[in-house]
């Protein structure tokens, strides 16, 4: 009869520490796809800035005053 109490208990204790790590997965998970999603905003605005002009101009041309 102790076997089984034991067996019982620790059968318990394994689906209810399962059950936890289900549950610890799934949280883990939507996290993930929170951080893709934002991943690939800021990727999306990195290329819409690469399409633009560019704010500063090369150096190349300040060296034609360097005379000056």
């Amino acid at each position: 009869m102790k076997v089984m109490k034991t067996l019982f208990v620790v059968a318990a204790l394994s689906l209810s520490s399962l059950a936890m790590a289900e549950g610890g997965a799934e949280r883990t998970l939507a996290r993930v796809e929170q951080v893709q999603q934002a991943s690939s905003q800021v990727e999306q605005v990195a290329q819409a800035q690469k399409n633009q002009a560019p704010v500063a101009k090369s150096k190349a041309k300040m060296t034609d005053h360097a005379s000056c």
